[in-house]
Formats: C-alpha cells, structure tokens, sequence
C-alpha cells in the first residue's frame, strides 16, 4: 500500500512535521514579549487545546511514518534517505520554538556578553528594560532565570553573534539559531555517512548503512523535534564531536581531537569522546606505556589548547570551568539517580537534600567506572571504540543528575554511525520514539506525557521481540577496533 511504502512514508511523515509545525503556532513554546502577530500567545483556551491536539497527532503520524521507514531500510526495501529528511525538516523551520524555551536563554546570554554581564556569574533576570535580549529573557522558563551559562564560550560567541545581527529580536533571532541547527544537522548527516562509506562489500552495502544511520541519528522526531523545532545546541555540541571522531578514525587525531574540543566548547560531556580517541592513538602507537601516554595526554592537549583559544576569544574568561553543575540542582523526573535519591531522602531524613546529593555523586561515579571499562574493552581491541563512545554517553545519560529527552540524542547519533542495524539500535529508537512524547509542545512536562511515553515503550519491546535486526551489513561495530574507515 502507499502508506507503508517508502515514498509513503516521506510523504506522511511530511504531513505529520507540517501538523506539529501549524499546532505549536497556537500550542508551541511563544515567547511572552517580541513574538509579533505570528507567534503571540493565545493562552489556554479552546485555541491552545485544538493546537496542541493537532501537534500531538502530527507527532504520531511522524513518529509512525519513520517507525516504518526504518523497518523498510533494515529489508533493503526504501532509499532517499536525505530527500526524506529534507522533506521531514522543512515544515519545522517555520515553527516557533516547539517542547522547549532554551532558545530563549541562549539568546539572553549572547545579549548578556555584548552587555559586558558576567554570563558564567549571573542568569538572564539581570537583563533590565531596554536592553538587548530584555525580551528573550522574559521568556526564560523560571529554573533557568537565575542560572548561569552552562554552556562552553564557542556556543556563547555563536548567540553573541545572533544577537548583534538581529538586534536581540526574538523572532529574527530564533530563526537565525534554527538555520545554526539545521547546520549541526548537515554535520551530523555527514559525519554518520563518513562512517558508512567504506563500509560493507560494495557501494550498495556502504550507501544501504549510510542510510540506515541517518535514519537513526538524523530523521529521529527526538532530534527533529528538539534540535530543528526545539533549537537545542545539542544538536550543535553532537555534530562537532561526531565530525572529530570521524577524522580521527580516519587517522587525522589532530584535526578530530580540535573539532572535538569545539564541540566541548559548547556542551562539556562531549569530552568523553577525547577519551576514545586517546584510545586510537595509542593503538596505532603500538600500545604500551608509551602509546596508552600519547592517547591519554595528546588529544586532551589539542582540545584544551582550543578550549583556552575559544575562552579568550569569547571574553567571558574560564567562569565555564565552575558552572558544569549548576544543572543538576535543577531536578528532572527522568534522572534515575535524582528520583532514586530524593525518595531515599524522604524516608531518612527531613531535609532530602543531602542524601539525594550523594546518590547523584555515586551515579556519576558509576558512570565513569563504566566509560573507563568500556574504554579499555576498546584499547584491548574487544569493542568498537567509536560504537564505545555510543554507549559511554547512554551511560552517562543515564547516570546523571539531570535528564532531559534530547540527552539522548548524544549516545544515539554515535550508536547510528557504527551500528544502526544492532540491537543496541533498535532500543535506542524505540527510546527516541517513546521519549519524544515526555515534554509538549509548550516545554512543559504533564503526567499525560509519560503515560503515551509508557504507551510507545511497551509498544517497542513487542516490536523488539517479534522484529529483531540481526547485526551485519549495517552494523560497523564488527570491524576490528581501530580500523580506519577509507574514502
């Protein structure tokens, strides 16, 4: 039939971003001030209720339509992987800011450099009336109004530079953002087709996983919905590192190791991926103290010698180095380690807070024990190391103190460039397709998200038992560790 077809599935899932797309015009996350007619708030009402129903079946209809899809690219049975996604991508370029007002925050901070404010010191409140960004800030969601820039100096320089080309007016500059997004997807789009090539017996086998990890790492709703609609600078911090371990793979460190630090420059877990290509360093070093020196010490040298260029480029100094963890006092229903400690501090104590600190601590903890295992699997030549680097940000996902859906996103493009048709790739896209519904379109987290989020799980695990993807053509993780990939 038309519809479960591949080119049926471009088209509705076309339909359904157009859906969300029209639904967050009267349900998405508007801006309280600067919003114009186009974007201007218009409350609760029956206009609210009908745009976000109307978001809500758009969103199933593409979650629906790239379910599909790729189960037709694991039978070898679609192509025109890249037509899709642009067909998917362009509805949402229009859209306001969807399931998220971060965008509103990163404006408010590039407008807080060009004010001379110490941006790593102070939150977006202390933009007074009549300063630039003034209206972005108003619509900072509440937690983050008084927060200082977690975010590295190179992503600050990127808002500095909308906010002095827009003026610090919302929409041009959300819209300016949203182009910087859809750039980080093109990064990532070539980066998981790097991995790709070179891959398989034949140019068919290698465009077949090209077109398996786009699937994957760039047509997921999780990502189309949090990066292209939402303008998260994940998608940003993703596609630098991506690109870096790819160069590195293909034996230019040096080059990988900078781009990386970049990516590092923007959001800081993207320095779990400097480990792994220590670890290619130092095997084709030839192993041994001298070659496990040269990949501990080397990329870290590089990408901290961009990480100093980029801080006094930025003019906001090192105040990044102290604000890595101001997130996690912010609490998320989906950090395991943050609900498992403030339950345990509820039965033990009066004041919570302590205890749910330490079980935060050991959670991080634990995460680095599994990413310095997962690591020497890779040195020893028992696991993949990029498809090591997938899995070590999951863990750390997992693990930390602060969770939120696009989080994922980190893990999962890394899995899709090496291993898209694998186990591990089938639960990641069950977990992208389920923790697309957590937030609405407004940014706000309601118990009804997590029910269709329960609802998308359960339905995934009878798909992952009945509809198994055997690991090879599309699963680069069984190339020796180390290998270059040629192009």
């Amino acid at each position: 039939m038309w519809v479960v077809s591949g080119s049926g599935c471009r088209w509705l899932g076309a339909g359904g971003a157009l859906a969300v797309t029209v639904g967050g015009y009267a349900a998405g996350a508007l801006p309280v001030l600067g919003g114009g007619p186009l974007w201007e708030q218009r409350g609760t009402g029956g206009t609210g209720l009908l745009g976000a129903v109307l978001a809500a079946v758009g969103l199933t209809v593409l979650v629906a339509a790239w379910w599909r899809y790729g189960v037709l690219l694991a039978r070898g049975a679609a192509g025109g992987v890249l037509g899709t996604l642009a067909a998917w991508t362009a509805p949402l370029l229009a859209a306001p800011p969807l399931h998220s007002a971060d965008v509103y925050s990163y404006i408010a901070q590039g407008a807080m450099v060009l004010e001379g404010y110490d941006v790593y010191g102070a939150g977006p409140s202390v933009l007074g009336p009549g300063e630039l960004g003034a209206e972005a800030a108003a619509s900072v969601g509440g937690n983050w109004t008084d927060t200082p820039a977690p975010y590295g100096p190179a992503f600050l320089l990127v808002a500095e530079a909308v906010v002095k080309l827009t003026g610090g007016a919302v929409v041009p500059a959300v819209l300016l953002l949203r182009l910087v997004a859809v750039g980080a997807l093109a990064l990532i789009v070539w980066a998981v087709r790097g991995f790709g090539r070179g891959s398989g017996d034949g140019e068919r086998d290698g465009e077949r996983d090209g077109d398996g990890a786009v699937w994957l790492a760039a047509l997921n709703p999780l990502l189309l919905v949090h990066v292209v609609g939402g303008v998260h600078n994940d998608g940003l911090m993703a596609g630098l590192m991506l690109a870096g371990v790819l160069l590195a793979v293909r034996g230019r460190w040096v080059l990988g190791s900078a781009l990386v630090g970049c990516a590092v420059m923007v959001k800081s877990p993207a320095a779990v991926a400097l480990l792994f290509i220590g670890v290619l360093v130092a095997r084709r070093a030839g192993g041994g103290a001298r070659g496990i020196a040269r990949g501990l010490v080397l990329p870290g040298a590089v990408a901290g010698a961009v990480a100093a260029g980029a801080s006094l480029a930025a003019g906001t100094g090192f105040g990044w180095l102290g604000t890595q963890s101001v997130a996690g006092a912010i609490h998320t229903p989906l950090s395991l380690t943050s609900d498992l400690g403030l339950a345990l501090g509820s039965l033990v104590a009066d004041d919570p807070g302590p205890v749910k600190a330490v079980v935060q601590k050991l959670g991080l903890l634990a995460a680095v024990v599994i990413i310095a295992l997962l690591a020497l699997r890779a040195y020893r030549g028992r696991l993949d190391p990029v498809l090591g680097l997938g899995y070590s940000l999951v863990a750390l996902v997992a693990l930390s103190p602060m969770v939120q859906p696009w989080y994922l996103l980190w893990g999962t493009v890394v899995v899709a460039a090496v291993a898209w048709h694998s186990r591990a790739g089938q639960v990641l896209a069950v977990l992208s397709a389920a923790l697309v519904y957590e937030t609405q379109p407004s940014g706000h987290t309601p118990w009804y998200g997590f029910v269709a989020a329960g609802l998308v799980l359960a339905l995934g695990a009878v798909w992952l038992r009945r509809d198994r993807w055997p690991a090879g053509a599309g699963d680069l993780s069984v190339r020796p560790a180390g290998t270059a990939v040629r192009v």
